[in-house]
């Protein structure tokens, strides 16, 4: 056997981890030591982890090296080191919300996905650093600071699992829990240069949660550096819950099994706008354009579409504001002045908000559902950018401009939270560079509870346009 370097065994694929875990060519404390090691060098950098567990993280790889050896039985993720994001109770583990209000908060009870992850065996490295209450699209708060990108330290890793997708492209973990509200998983795998999914809602059970309450747009998903890996990690998490009212039923299929085959036919359309984004920067567009005609390798039809989408914007803010201010709202007495102030400027914006205008969100919701069914009458799988731009300034809460245009605070995001109103599974996969070294992301959607799809047209496009060789640098 060849030894291999320490880095290497950083970027080793989940998948290609747990099958050396289980004939101990490399141990899980081996993989879990080298990991942590790397964590002491670069978090202090990038403020990836918010609350290490290395000491938990040591007695889990311990146990499942143990288990391997006494012939027990092994999980999914056997021995595999994974970040959990912060806002996800973790039972004994500290779990602030990035917010002083639960500073010292430490859960009783482990988020079902959180359960399902342990059952599956893997060995937990952390919590990683997330806005106050996920609410914004980079990630910094009041409790532990500013996250930074790993290709560009002056860049934000976006939000609201931006620690999480730091994490995985720096190589401190293969897998990272996060979830998506508006685009909180696929900002960062694009910001980032990894893979996140975020899957149909409710395939993954959300529970406990704060909040949001029943507007069923959050679901949970992995940031990986392989796709095969997200797959492995939604077969370990998804399934039934009756604590989640919007879980679906069990699937009779395993993604890790499926992933790897590519379709006989697929009618693939892409769209730069959406039927109404105003702009997207023009790197974004040519390496999306680029890679979408790349399908055509497969056999597969490549088309640019024509839609058309009513203000999506005015749906989502009500709803996402409205969310913020009821839960906040009792809270404002004692916490308004140690709250993120952006915070609570967007979560007062909703004051005044009617039942009229609520219920023309929600009808409005219904509108940008059907736009959508339109296309997957037509199409398999709709293809979009992830993000209008890649990643912009840290200390911004949105970029002002793109290409020269004044944009609205969701200027740079209009490809993803349509996809929360909607529940459509989408993923955000690497598919090209800037000028300035910076990663671009392509956006997969599939049509309702089809992960599958978007999984393997997902690995199919990674087969074509790996991007795992390239990784950042630290002195």
């Amino acid at each position: 056997m060849v030894k291999m370097n320490k880095e290497d065994i950083c970027f080793l694929p989940a998948f290609e981890m747990g099958e050396r875990i289980r004939t101990q060519e490399l141990t899980s404390q081996e993989i879990t030591e080298v990991i942590i090691e790397r964590i002491e060098k670069i978090n202090p950098v990038i403020n990836a982890y918010c609350t290490p567990t290395f000491e938990l993280a040591r007695e889990m790889a311990k146990k499942a090296d143990k288990a391997v050896k006494d012939g027990g039985k092994l999980g999914l993720l056997h021995g595999i080191p994974t970040s959990i994001k912060d806002l996800m109770f973790t039972k004994g583990i500290r779990t602030t919300f990035g917010s002083l209000m639960y500073e010292n908060f430490i859960p009783e009870e482990d988020d079902i996905a959180v359960e399902r992850l342990k059952n599956a065996g893997c060995v937990i490295l952390g919590k990683t650093n997330t806005p106050e209450l996920g609410y914004a699209g980079s990630t910094h708060n009041r409790v532990f600071g500013e996250s930074k990108n790993p290709w560009k330290l002056d860049r934000t890793p976006g939000g609201s699992t931006g620690g999480g997708g730091a994490a995985v492209a720096c190589g401190l973990g293969p897998l990272a829990l996060g979830n998506d509200g508006g685009g909180s998983i696929r900002h960062p795998a694009s910001l980032c240069g990894v893979y996140g999914i975020k899957p149909n809602l409710g395939r993954v059970p959300v529970y406990p949660n704060i909040c949001f309450h029943g507007t069923g747009y959050v679901s949970y998903g992995p940031l990986t550096n392989y796709v095969k890996d997200a797959a492995l990690m939604l077969d370990a998490m998804k399934g039934p819950h009756d604590a989640d009212r919007f879980s679906l039923p069990a699937e009779k299929i395993n993604y890790i099994e499926h992933v790897d085959k590519k379709p006989d036919k697929l009618k693939i359309g892409y769209s730069l706008d959406l039927g109404y984004a105003k702009v997207i920067d023009t790197e974004v567009e040519k390496s999306v354009i680029d890679s979408v005609e790349k399908f055509e390798k497969y056999g597969w039809t490549v088309e640019k579409i024509k839609m058309k989408m009513r203000k999506p914007e005015m749906s989502f803010y009500t709803l996402y504001i409205s969310d913020y201010y009821y839960d906040l709202k009792p809270k404002f007495k004692e916490w308004r002045d140690k709250l993120d102030p952006e915070l609570v400027k967007m979560a007062e914006a909703s004051i005044g908000y009617s039942a009229n205008e609520v219920m023309r969100a929600l009808d409005q919701r219904e509108k940008i559902y059907r736009a959508i069914y339109e296309i997957f009458k037509t199409y398999d799988i709709l293809v979009t950018p992830t993000t209008a731009i890649p990643a912009f300034k840290l200390g911004l809460m949105f970029p002002p401009q793109i290409n020269g245009r004044n944009v609205s605070p969701t200027g740079w995001m209009p490809f993803s939270f349509p996809f929360n109103l909607t529940g459509h599974p989408a993923a955000s996969i690497p598919c090209g560079w800037s000028n300035e070294d910076l990663p671009i992301g392509m956006q997969i959607v599939g049509n309702r509870f089809n992960e599958m799809l978007v999984l393997q047209v997902s690995k199919a496009f990674e087969e074509i346009q790996p991007w795992q060789d390239k990784r950042p640098k630290f002195d």
